[in-house]
C-alpha cells in the first residue's frame, strides 16, 4: 500500500498546475520535477484519445502522454512493449521517429496494433470506405424483402444470436463479408469489432462489463430516460468507419518512416534480436481485467485465436495471495526473459498500479534510478473512486 509520505506528496502535487507542455521534456528534467496528476481539465479526453489512440475502445491502457515525456526524456534509438496491448507505446514512438518492437498474446491486440500503425494510402482508403458503406446501404434495405438475402447473412454462432438482435447480426455479418474485396482488410475488421461492441443488446451505460443481454426497454442511467435495446449497427459502421479515417489521416500528418514490428507471442519466450531496446510498458494489473474477454465479440465475429489461458493476472484469477504469486511468477518470467536481449545501460520503464509492492528490480536483473508517482482519476464509465500509478524507472544490471 501507499505510505502517508507518498500519498501527501501526490496530494500537494494535485493541487497544483500538472505538467502539459510535454515538448519542453528533455534528458536533464528532473523526474522529481514531473507532476503528472492530470485531471479532466488539464488532460481533456480529446487529448487522450487523440488520432488513432481511439480507433477501438481498450480497458487498461495507459494514456499516450505518459508515454511520450518518458521517451523525450530517455531518447531511446528503440523501444520494446512486452504487453503491447492496444498499441499506445509504438504509435507514440513513431510519432517521435523511434523504431519499436510490440509483443502480446492477444491476437487482438496485435491485430489494433498493426492496424493504428500501419501505412495508408489515403487516396485508396477513402474510396473504399464510402464504397464499402454505400454496399452495405444497399444490401440493408433488402434484408426485410428478400429472404434469400437474409440467409446469406446469417450464422448459428451462439454468442452472436445471444448478444445481438436478428437486424443487427445480418448487418455486421454482411459488412464482415464484404471486408474481403477491399485492400485494408485489418481496418475495416477493426472498424466491425468497434461497431459491434455498441451494438450489442447491453445498455448503453454498461458497455465494459455486461453479464446479460438486454432485451427490453430500460432507466438508462447515461442518457436519464427509458432507452430501448438497439436494434441495428448501421448506424455505429457508418459512424466508426468514416471516424476510422478520419483519424487515420490526422495521424498521417505526423506518421514518420519509423519500423514498426508487432508479434503475436508469449513474451515469456518470444525471440527478439540482441537490442538497445528501453521497455516503456504497462503490465496488465493483476485481477482487474479479463484481456481476451473484454473482445469477446471481436473474438467471435472475427473467428479469431483465443489464448486467454495464457494470460498474466486475469480478473477470473482474482487477487488472492496464490493470484498474486502466480502473477509476479508470470512478470518475472517476462522481464528475465527481455532482459537477455537488451544492453547492459538499457531501461525498463514500467507503469503499474503497485499497492501491493510486486516489482522487485533485483529479483530480475535490474536496479532502480527513478520512481515517479501519480494519481489517477477514472474519469470515464460508471467506475467510481481513483487509483494510484507508478512509473518505475529500472536499468539492467
Amino acid at each position: 500500500m501507499y505510505d502517508n509520505n507518498v500519498a501527501g506528496k501526490i496530494a500537494q502535487q494535485y493541487r497544483q498546475k500538472p505538467l502539459t507542455d510535454f515538448v519542453s521534456i528533455k534528458s536533464d528534467t528532473p523526474l522529481d520535477s514531473l507532476n503528472l496528476n492530470w485531471r479532466e481539465r488539464d488532460l481533456p479526453e480529446f487529448e487522450r484519445t487523440k488520432h488513432v489512440h481511439r480507433l477501438h475502445p481498450y480497458l487498461g491502457k495507459f494514456v499516450p502522454q505518459l508515454v511520450e515525456i518518458f521517451l523525450r526524456k530517455y531518447k531511446p534509438t528503440l523501444v520494446y512493449d512486452p504487453f503491447v496491448g492496444s498499441g499506445t507505446t509504438l504509435v507514440e514512438a513513431n510519432a517521435l521517429g523511434i523504431d519499436s518492437i510490440g509483443t502480446d498474446i492477444s491476437i487482438f491486440n496485435v491485430l489494433l496494433s498493426k492496424v493504428k500503425t500501419a501505412d495508408y494510402n489515403i487516396t485508396i482508403l477513402e474510396k473504399e470506405i464510402y464504397e464499402i458503406l454505400n454496399r452495405l446501404n444497399t444490401y440493408k434495405s433488402k434484408f426485410s424483402k428478400d429472404e434469400k438475402v437474409n440467409r446469406l447473412f446469417s450464422t448459428d454462432n451462439e454468442y452472436i444470436q445471444k448478444w445481438f438482435a436478428p437486424n443487427t447480426q445480418r448487418e455486421l455479418l454482411c459488412y464482415l463479408r464484404l471486408i474481403k474485396d477491399y485492400t485494408y482488410q485489418d481496418l475495416l475488421r477493426v472498424v466491425l469489432s468497434r461497431s459491434a461492441r455498441s451494438a450489442r443488446l447491453v445498455t448503453h451505460f454498461d458497455l465494459d462489463f455486461p453479464k446479460e443481454p438486454q432485451t427490453k426497454p430500460y432507466q438508462c442511467f447515461k442518457h436519464g430516460r427509458t432507452c430501448q435495446p438497439v436494434a441495428e449497427a448501421y448506424k455505429f459502421l457508418s459512424r466508426y468507419t468514416i471516424d476510422t479515417l478520419n483519424r487515420i489521416k490526422e495521424f498521417s500528418k505526423i506518421k514518420t518512416s519509423a519500423e514498426v514490428v508487432v508479434y503475436h507471442a508469449d513474451s515469456r519466450e518470444v525471440k527478439l534480436n540482441q537490442c538497445r531496446a528501453h521497455l516503456p510498458h504497462s503490465p496488465p494489473y493483476i485481477g482487474l481485467i479479463d484481456y481476451h474477454d473484454q473482445h469477446k465479440y471481436a473474438y467471435e465475429l472475427l473467428k479469431l485465436q483465443n489464448n486467454e489461458i495464457c494470460e498474466i493476472g486475469p480478473a477470473k484469477n482474482g487477487q488472492s495471495q496464490q493470484a498474486k504469486s502466480e502473477y509476479i511468477k508470470g512478470i518475472k518470467e517476462v522481464m528475465i526473459h527481455t532482459r537477455d536481449y537488451m544492453a547492459k545501460d538499457a531501461l525498463a520503464i514500467i507503469v503499474v498500479n503497485d499497492k501491493y509492492r510486486l516489482y522487485n528490480p533485483t529479483d530480475v536483473g535490474f536496479m532502480e534510478i527513478g520512481r515517479v508517482e501519480r494519481h489517477v482519476n477514472r474519469r470515464t464509465g460508471r467506475r467510481e473512486g481513483a487509483f494510484y500509478e507508478s512509473i518505475l524507472i529500472w536499468k539492467k544490471i
